[in-house]
């Protein structure tokens, strides 16, 4: 199953979605659940498949919204697998890297990213992200999976020179709509062994990452494990599991996202997440 969050004829709404195309949830089923976290965090979805519209809409027709746009928690994880690692010129870590994003700092598919004003140093970075699908809390990570309700494309949008400010990430991460998340939320059932996955970004067309999810140094088992240790996941809440090595900060000369550019992250399974690069406005105050 999969499912979608978007603006349809004004409002914000979600659906299913299939071969390009999308229904809406229902009316009596989206005054039931206001959106797709309250139907994750109800166990629901398998209703949502018996209570949609009967009009279809291409992709085309809406304007995605991040599958999960009011998620309580966006964690994210670097230096995550070892040629990433071993580019940026990090230290293997002994436990998993995790900062976190805003969620206004991510846009649904389709959607222009920005390359803030304040620097030129706009890198990508494509990753699997697992949306939780019941709460977890001193998870073992031989029951982790339980806890998950799908997977999605996450394209962790870097501000290089803010990044590298600090040892904290936040300011590099968390630009306003610097990152990307969708198209769709594929349900686990559907993918039962995410290590199975494999991630390419392509910018312009032109392969610039690839990677097998079973190469995380840390794996989304042990993430899960990790996270539920000193938070509580909720249901909606998006875990970004890091980036395979060929980004753009480890290229000679450096490869930086322009204006004009095209980012899609794809893995295999789930979809392709398209995400046009735009300059942030000039009007946006200071």
């Amino acid at each position: 199953m999969r499912l979608a969050s978007f603006e349809y004829g004004g409002r914000s709404t979600y659906g299913l979605a299939a071969d390009d195309r999308v229904r809406e949830a229902d009316k009596s089923f989206r005054q039931r659940y206001a959106d797709l976290r309250d139907v994750i965090a109800a166990e629901v979805e398998s209703e949502l498949a018996c209570n949609v519209e009967s009009e279809v809409h291409s992709f085309s027709d809406v304007r995605f919204l991040p599958v999960i746009p009011n998620a309580n928690k966006i964690l994210c994880v670097g230096a995550n697998y070892r040629p990433h690692i071993e580019e940026m010129g990090r230290p293997v870590p002994d436990h998993p890297v995790v900062f976190i994003r805003f969620p206004d700092s991510l846009v649904g598919h389709g959607e222009p990213i920005l390359r803030p004003k304040a620097s030129e140093q706009f890198d990508f970075e494509g990753e699997l992200a697992v949306i939780i699908g019941k709460r977890a809390r001193y998870v073992s990570r031989d029951s982790a999976l339980d806890h998950v309700a799908g997977y999605c494309c996450f394209m962790d949008g870097s501000i290089r020179d803010w990044q590298g400010h600090t040892p904290q990430f936040t300011a590099g991460k968390n630009f306003h709509r610097s990152g990307a998340m969708g198209p769709c939320m594929v349900s686990a059932d559907e993918i039962p062994d995410p290590s199975l996955l494999k991630l390419t970004t392509r910018v312009n067309g032109e392969l610039m990452q690839e990677g097998q999810v079973d190469e995380l140094f840390f794996d989304i088992p042990r993430l899960i494990e990790y996270c539920s240790t000193f938070a509580e996941l909720m249901p909606g809440d998006v875990l970004a599991t890091g980036t395979p090595g060929g980004v753009g900060a480890a290229r000679t000369p450096p490869l930086w996202l322009r204006p004009g550019d095209t980012v899609e992250v794809d893995i295999s399974g789930i979809g392709v997440l398209r995400s046009p690069v735009r300059d942030e406005s000039s009007s946006i105050p200071a």
